[in-house]
């Protein structure tokens, strides 16, 4: 299946740029471009693309408001791709709490960037194994004071769910679940699917945003 991909950013050459080099994909096709937030949200209600790349930093409605926007419109399945000039940044951790499925450096490469762009509309990773590890380490850094865990939506899961959860939210990718866990990796991928699908989340990411936030993972427990 072809991969429908809106480009969000304000600077016409960026826009133009990731067409050219994300169209060269024939599994990728970019469906559209918006120059800011406000567009955005309205191109995202109208012609719902798998992926949106969007740009954080954009005049009027910047892109954490708009990936707050997108996510929050019931139906909607687009994926968000956040793109950033600083690795890490306090901008990347607000844009995964607005909804975002990943984030990638504006100087990754065209090859990067059709990667992230599979990876994100799968739903089966942030990006890289290594990539999640590091954000969780910042992501714990700068999160506030866990709250207590969500007793009612935690409780929903059984034992093994809340193993796969809690190894997801350590940044470990399927096949790594799978040997910590002596199972098929296509178990884990029925367990993820449960675990997504009875906690109402949109998809692995948000399940390890949702596992720090609530504390039922503590930087102190990672395999980092």
């Amino acid at each position: 299946m072809t991969i429908r991909v809106m480009i969000a950013d304000d600077q016409a050459m960026v826009r133009d740029a990731f067409s050219v080099l994300l169209d060269a994909h024939p599994d990728i096709e970019v469906i559209t471009t918006a120059a800011d937030g406000l567009e955005a949200v309205s191109k995202a209600g109208e012609l719902r693309p798998d992926v949106i790349v969007m740009d954080i930093r954009m005049p009027g409605l910047n892109g954490i408001d708009a990936t707050r926007r997108i996510t929050e419109q019931t139906g909607l399945p687009t994926k968000i791709l956040v793109l950033t000039t600083f690795n890490l940044d306090e901008y990347v951790y607000a844009a995964l709490r607005a909804g975002a499925s990943g984030f990638l450096l504006k100087d990754a490469s065209g090859v990067q960037l059709a990667e992230a762009v599979r990876v994100v509309s799968a739903g089966d990773a942030l990006l890289s194994p290594e990539i999640t590890k590091r954000l969780i380490t910042e992501f714990s850094r700068l999160s506030p004071s866990a709250k207590p865990p969500a007793q009612a939506r935690v409780e929903g899961l059984t034992r093994r769910e809340t193993e796969v959860l809690t190894l997801v939210a350590q940044g470990l990718s399927n096949a790594e679940i799978a040997r910590e866990l002596v199972v098929a990796e296509q178990t884990i991928k029925t367990h993820m699917g449960s675990i997504l699908q009875k906690l109402e989340l949109r998809d692995r990411t948000q399940a390890a945003v949702f596992a720090y936030e609530t504390g039922l993972v503590s930087p102190g427990r990672t395999h980092l």
